[in-house]
C-alpha cells in the first residue's frame, strides 16, 4: 500500500462511533478546516468536533486549533502503528476544547502538538470518553 489517508479514516471512525451512540452528526467538507464534524445532541444543543488522526504514536499537529471554544471538542485518533490492520481498533481521546491548553507542546520550529505520549500518560480521563460528547 502506497500510503494512508489517516485523517479521513479517523473522521469516518469518529462519525461512525457517534452514530452508534445515537448522536446526529455530519461530516463537514472543505480543506484547511478546523471543524470536521457538526453534531446535534438535542434541541438547541449543537457541538463541533475537530478530528486529529495519526497512523503511528507520535504527535498530533494542532496548528489550526484555537483552544478554549465552548461546545467544541477534539478527538485524537491514533492507530498505534496498526493502520493497515482493520482488526485493531484505534485509541481515541476525546478532549473538550476548554481543557486542551495543558496538553499542548510547542515544538522547536514553531509547531504546536499534542503528543500521543502525553495523552497516554496524562489523558486517562479522556481515553474513550465519548460520554463527554453525548
Amino acid at each position: 500500500m502506497a500510503g494512508y489517508n489517516t485523517n479521513l479514516a479517523a473522521e469516518f471512525f469518529v462519525l461512525s462511533t457517534l452514530h452508534r451512540l445515537g448522536v446526529d452528526a455530519n461530516l463537514t467538507l472543505g480543506n484547511k478546516k478546523s471543524v470536521d464534524i457538526a453534531a446535534v445532541r438535542g434541541t438547541g444543543d449543537a457541538i463541533t468536533i475537530d478530528v486529529k488522526g495519526l497512523a503511528k504514536a507520535t504527535g498530533f499537529p494542532i496548528d489550526n486549533v484555537k483552544p478554549g471554544r465552548p461546545g467544541h471538542f477534539l478527538v485524537f485518533v491514533c492507530y498505534m502503528g496498526k493502520m493497515a490492520d482493520p482488526t485493531v481498533p484505534p485509541r481515541c481521546w476525546i478532549v473538550p476544547s476548554l481543557e486542551l491548553d495543558p496538553l499542548i507542546y510547542n515544538a522547536p520550529g514553531g509547531r504546536r502538538l499534542v503528543g500521543a505520549g502525553t495523552l497516554r500518560d496524562q489523558g486517562a480521563r479522556y481515553l474513550d470518553a465519548w460520554n463527554l460528547i453525548t
